[in-house]
């Protein structure tokens, strides 16, 4: 089966590999241009010399035939003395007569146009010959043209097997040239990929013990190694004040507003003698302080599943009789209808209890939040893949800009919904924690004005 792969052009291996591959075709290609050009002038070079020795020749050979013979039967001797089935000669008049030709002449040959004092190869039946005319003086008054072709087909076959065998080398050595080139930018920049990879798994908890040594990458990479290395160093120093702060604030905040909140909520319980105002004053002050505690004890929960100090107790239950607990502990607080469908009842599922608990009554209470006090919550449990479990309200819903971030911390939507909500925002962040340290995903689909299902995917156990 064949992946198709999208070509980076803006990544530096595929440049390099690109860059050296047109220089080596470009170069290679015009080497062998350059020779194929230099082998056919040395063909015609050789052929010439001939030429120009029939030219010197003809004139002192047509003198010896004048004295036995008139001059055109003279110039026919000479014509035919020096023809063979690869040497044609023959003498054109300025009307374009031919007056004197070679035995074997051929009148394909004699049509031929441009023909010049300079050697040309001319195709002609499929056969390769070399033509030209030559201006021979038998006399201070006589100048004649006299026209020879001569046939250089077997060189120039031979050429153009030369020239097919070195276009099929230098197509060859350019396959070569760019798989060895590839080979070596892949293995040069391994190193490369490889800090990809190690900074793709780093965790924030792990941020100080990561080890890029590259002993054998080239200088440029190993100082980069080294660069990113004390990098992180310095950031999981950072993180780690960051946390420990976060974790000392949060501790140190939460006991005395927990006093605090105790403190008014036993006024409240024995203020009988309050006013209607002051009696609002402390039940918002109660509610307020409780939130914060609330909101201390989900940034603790964070904090320690950033730094990888979340505990979990991993368990085999059955998942029917889990979610039947779960669904009472969420009706105490809300008399909504909550209805639970399960495809089979011997669903085992391997999770912390209390963590899955929290996570349940996290999302039931964040359905309970947004939707009417008339409409079901509905939970649905169905195995394919893996088990699939639905949590389905039928409440304002998420508008879809929204969605792809509302398990962001403290991340607040639009007065709309937010007006409904008295939470830190960071519940669903926490869910979110949860479900991926128990090894599952979570997703929603939501529409506004017709609910929101967040569905949970636990592997089978």
């Amino acid at each position: 089966m064949f992946i198709k792969r999208k070509i980076d052009f803006n990544s530096l291996k595929t440049r390099l590999i690109l860059g050296i591959s047109i220089l080596s075709i470009t170069g290679l290609t015009g080497v062998a241009f350059a020779m194929s050009w230099q082998m056919k002038n040395r063909l015609i070079m050789s052929h010439e010399k001939h030429l120009n020795n029939l030219a010197q020749q003809i004139p002192n050979d047509v003198k010896i035939y004048q004295e036995m013979y008139s001059p055109q039967q003279a110039l026919d001797k000479t014509i035919k003395s020096y023809s063979s089935p690869k040497t044609l000669l023959w003498i054109k008049t300025d009307q374009a007569k031919i007056t004197t030709y070679s035995d074997n002449l051929s009148p394909e040959i004699t049509t031929v146009e441009n023909i010049t004092d300079q050697p040309k190869i001319f195709n002609i039946s499929n056969q390769y010959w070399l033509m030209c005319s030559l201006k021979i003086s038998f006399d201070e008054k006589n100048l004649q043209t006299i026209y020879v072709a001569q046939n250089i087909n077997d060189d120039q076959l031979l050429l153009n097997d030369l020239l097919k065998t070195l276009f099929l080398i230098i197509f060859l050595t350019n396959i070569a040239i760019i798989y060895a080139t590839s080979t070596y930018i892949c293995l040069a920049l391994k190193p490369i990929d490889n800090i990809t990879k190690t900074a793709k798994n780093i965790s924030p908890d792990k941020l100080k013990e990561v080890s890029l040594k590259f002993n054998q990458a080239p200088t440029e990479v190993r100082k980069l190694a080294l660069t990113i290395e004390e990098l992180l160093l310095k950031i999981g120093e950072s993180w780690d004040n960051q946390e420990q702060l976060l974790s000392n604030v949060s501790h140190e905040l939460r006991t005395p507003l927990t006093i605090v909140s105790g403190y008014l909520q036993s006024l409240l319980r024995r203020g009988d003698n309050l006013t209607k105002t002051q009696k609002e004053a402390l039940t918002i002050a109660n509610s307020e302080a409780g939130r914060t505690v609330q909101l201390l004890q989900d940034l603790l929960e964070l904090a320690r599943a950033d730094s990888g100090n979340i505990k979990l107790q991993m368990e085999i239950v059955k998942l029917s009789e889990l979610l039947r607990e779960i669904i009472p502990m969420a009706q105490q607080y809300s008399q909504r209808q909550i209805t639970l469908s399960i495809e089979d009842q011997n669903i085992n599922i391997k999770v912390d209890i209390n963590r899955f608990k929290q996570i349940f009554l996290n999302l039931l209470d964040n359905a309970i939040k947004y939707s009417s006090d008339d409409t079901l919550i509905e939970i649905r449990v169905s195995k394919k893949e893996d088990i699939i479990i639905e949590i389905e309200d039928h409440g304002i819903g998420i508008p879809l800009a929204y969605q792809n971030r509302i398990f962001e911390r403290f991340y607040r939507m639009d007065e709309a919904r937010t007006r409904y909500d008295s939470g830190s925002g960071l519940g669903l962040a926490i869910v979110k924690t949860l479900v991926l340290a128990m090894n599952g995903n979570i997703s929603l689909i939501s529409q506004p004005q017709k609910g929101t299902i967040f569905t949970l995917k636990f592997p089978y156990e």
